[in-house]
């Protein structure tokens, strides 16, 4: 989950690049960096879940 945030997160947002160039030429850099950004929060939210309860996805608290 932390990887697939990285690749869309700046500076090394990979997918971003790859939405870029197959994008309208009309559709700037910025458009896309502010169109994830209700992605990354949701993703963001999801790792803190799983952070501070990892039983609700199935990871053991005592080994």
């Amino acid at each position: 989950m932390n990887l697939q945030t990285s690749f869309l997160t700046p500076p090394f947002g990979f997918s971003l690049f790859y939405l870029k160039g197959v994008a309208p030429p009309e559709v700037k850099t910025t458009d896309i960096y502010y169109g994830v950004i209700p992605f990354i929060i949701i993703q963001a939210m999801v790792l803190l879940m799983l952070v501070v309860f990892p039983q609700i996805f199935g990871i053991p608290t005592h080994l």
